[in-house]
């Protein structure tokens, strides 16, 4: 049996972790090709939250899924709890937030706001 489970999480890893699942960014690289694919609203093809599902990373998924809101992007944020797949992105304090496979901010609740802020900053 616990040879099945590893064999499961080998296969997990070899997935594409982009939210858009067009497989432009692996588990083994992290990397993002500047042109994610056709599914990407303003260059935004993954917004991710890490957190331990504890109110302040409940709170900055609020936030984010706001800000996308308010910037019209048709884009899901998404929570991961996992804390397995919370440390693949090399975050050591959370609530993390996760721009196309980037970490952009570790360990602050930003606000709907600064979330704006930073993407702009971005370029998105």
């Amino acid at each position: 049996m616990a040879l099945f489970n590893f064999k499961k999480k080998n296969e997990e890893k070899k997935s594409p972790v982009c939210a858009c699942s067009c497989g432009c960014a692996t588990s083994e690289t992290t990397e993002i090709v500047n042109e994610c694919c056709s599914k990407a609203v303003d260059g935004v093809c993954c917004v991710k939250v890490l957190g331990a599902g504890c109110p302040s990373c409940h709170q900055l998924y609020e936030n984010a899924k706001e800000a996308i809101k308010n910037m019209e992007l048709n884009i899901e944020v998404e929570y991961i709890t996992d804390m397995t797949k919370v440390m693949e992105y090399g975050v050591m304090s959370v609530p993390a937030l996760v721009v196309n496979e980037n970490v952009v901010s570790m360990g602050k609740v930003l606000k709907a706001a600064d979330v704006e802020t930073l993407l702009h900053k971005l370029g998105y």
